[in-house]
C-alpha cells in the first residue's frame, strides 16, 4: 500500500514554526473587530449547495467552475463553503440574530474551498477574516467597515491602497447591464465561451473576466457611475464624504464589481503591488437584498474578507513585525528515576505559572538531554542527579553567557525568581539600545 506523504494541490501546511504568526494575525483581527462591536460567529464548513446558487450567482465563476459539491449518502447535494457571507446569514436568520437590537455585527475566521488554480497567495484551500454588518442601509455603515479595514492594516503595517465604486441598486443598474449588453454584443464572436453564456445573463460578469481577450473588449466599456440613479449617487457622495472625513484616502475605481452577484451600491478593494503585480488583499461592499433573498427580513448587509495567505505575503513583502515565537525557558536535565520525577515536579510548576519548561521524556543520557535543550534554544538549563537530590540544591545555568546560580530544589520558586531577573534585565537592556 502507498504511503500519502504529499498534501493535495492547492493546500498548504502551517508548521509549527509558522503558526505563531496565524495566531497573531487572528488575535489581533478579532481585536480590532471587538473595538468596533463585531462579535465572533462560527459556522459549518459545509452548507447545501442551494445556499450559495442562490447567494453567489448562478453565472459567477465560483457557482459555474470552483465550487467543491458532491451528494452525500441522503442523497443531498452539499458544497464546501467558497466564502464566508452565505452561510453566515443564513445562521443569522436560522437562529433569530436579526431580531436583535440592529445593526447585528459579527465577525469570523474560516476556510474556505475554491477549485482553481493554485498560485501564490491562490490556493484551494484558504482561509478567511470577515465580517458581516446586517440592518443598516446608512452610509456610515459603509464607512465604519471600510475604517475597520484601515485600522487593521495600519496596526499590522500592511501598505494597501483603499479603491471604491458604487455599482447602484436593481433599478438603475438595469440600464447599465442593457448599456454593456449593446457594448460586448458588438463584438459577441471574439468573447470566450464563458462571456458568451454570461452576455445574456449577467453582462456585468464580463467585467470580471480574466481572459484577456475579453479585457481587451471591456476597454470603452461603459462606466456604472454615469447610470447611478439619485439615491445611489447621494449614498455613494456621503460614503466618500465620511472617509474624507475620517482622514481615510481612496481612489474611485469604477471597473470594480466584485466577483460575487449579491453586492449593491458600494464596492471596495484594498490592493497593494507588494506581491507582484496589483493584488486584493481585502473586498467587500454593500448586499441590501441578499438577506430577503435567504429567505430572512428585508434588511440590508455590508461586510468584507480577506484572504489570511495573502495578508501574510504581503506583510512579509512589507516587512511588518510578528512576535516572537514563545520560547522555552528552561530545561531541566535528570540521571536516574528519582531525579526525573523531581524535573518533572518542577516543570508542572514552571507551567502553571506560565512558562514553556521541558524535561526528558525519551530516555536519552545527559549528554544527549542538554544537545537537545540547545536545540530548543532553552534560555536556562538544569541537571538533577543524586547528589543534588541529597543537598537540595542545584545549578541554574543561564545558556547564553553561562553564568551559574544555586537554586533550592524545594520548589519552583527560587528558579522563577532567577528566571524573572533575567527577563527583566533582558528588556531593561533593549530599551537601552
Amino acid at each position: 500500500m502507498a504511503i500519502l506523504t504529499k498534501a493535495p494541490r492547492g493546500t498548504q501546511d502551517v508548521l509549527p514554526s509558522q503558526s505563531h504568526k496565524w495566531q497573531y494575525l487572528e488575535k489581533k483581527f478579532m481585536e480590532v473587530a471587538g473595538l468596533y462591536g463585531f462579535r465572533e460567529i462560527r459556522v459549518p464548513t459545509f452548507e447545501h449547495t442551494e445556499l450559495f446558487n442562490r447567494s453567489v450567482g448562478d453565472t459567477t465563476d465560483v457557482v459555474q467552475k470552483e465550487m467543491y459539491t458532491f451528494e452525500d449518502k441522503g442523497g443531498r447535494s452539499i458544497t464546501l463553503r467558497p466564502e464566508g457571507t452565505a452561510g453566515t446569514l443564513r445562521c443569522a436568520i436560522e437562529h433569530g440574530l436579526l431580531g436583535d437590537a440592529l445593526p447585528v455585527k459579527v465577525a469570523y475566521c474560516l476556510s474556505a474551498f475554491r477549485y482553481e488554480k493554485p498560485q501564490a497567495g491562490r490556493l484551494r484551500e484558504f482561509h478567511q477574516f470577515g465580517v458581516e454588518m446586517l440592518g443598516s442601509s446608512a452610509p456610515a455603515s459603509d464607512a465604519e467597515v471600510i475604517s475597520m479595514v484601515r485600522h487593521l492594516f495600519d496596526e499590522l503595517g500592511v501598505e494597501a491602497s483603499l479603491e471604491i465604486n458604487s455599482i447602484g441598486c436593481p433599478t438603475c443598474r438595469a440600464k447599465f447591464q442593457q448599456a454593456l449588453h449593446d457594448h460586448f454584443a458588438a463584438r459577441r464572436e471574439e468573447l470566450c465561451d464563458t462571456c458568451k453564456d454570461r452576455l445574456e445573463r449577467n453582462p456585468m460578469r464580463l467585467l470580471d473576466c480574466k481572459s484577456p481577450i475579453c479585457q481587451e473588449i471591456g476597454k470603452g466599456a461603459p462606466v456604472m457611475l454615469d447610470f447611478l440613479c439619485d439615491e445611489c449617487t447621494a449614498h455613494f457622495d456621503e460614503v466618500k464624504a465620511l472617509l474624507d472625513a475620517m482622514g481615510i484616502a481612496y481612489k474611485v475605481n469604477p471597473t470594480i464589481v466584485r466577483g460575487l452577484d449579491y453586492y449593491t451600491k458600494t464596492v471596495f478593494e484594498f490592493v497593494t503591488d507588494k506581491i507582484g503585480s496589483q493584488a486584493t488583499v481585502c473586498g467587500g461592499g454593500r448586499y441590501d437584498g441578499l438577506v430577503q433573498q435567504l429567505g430572512g427580513p428585508a434588511l440590508p448587509g455590508i461586510g468584507f474578507g480577506m484572504g489570511i495567505e495573502r495578508l501574510l505575503m504581503t506583510m512579509e513583502a512589507c516587512g511588518c513585525s510578528f512576535p516572537e515565537e514563545k520560547e522555552c525557558v528552561c530545561y531541566i536535565g535528570a540521571m536516574g528515576p528519582a531525579a526525573g520525577a523531581k524535573a518533572a515536579q518542577l516543570v508542572a510548576e514552571m507551567r502553571k505559572e506560565g512558562f514553556w519548561a521541558e524535561c526528558d521524556t525519551m530516555g536519552r543520557s545527559v549528554k544527549a538531554q542538554m544537545k537537545y535543550a540547545n536545540k530548543l534554544g532553552a534560555k536556562f538549563s538544569m541537571i538533577l542527579g543524586d547528589s543534588e537530590l541529597e543537598q537540595g540544591k542545584a545549578n541554574l545555568k543561564k545558556m547564553d553567557d553561562g553564568t551559574v546560580s544555586e537554586i533550592s530544589l524545594k520548589n519552583a520558586e527560587e528558579m522563577l525568581s532567577v528566571i524573572y531577573a533575567a527577563k527583566l534585565s533582558d528588556v531593561a537592556e533593549s530599551l537601552s539600545l
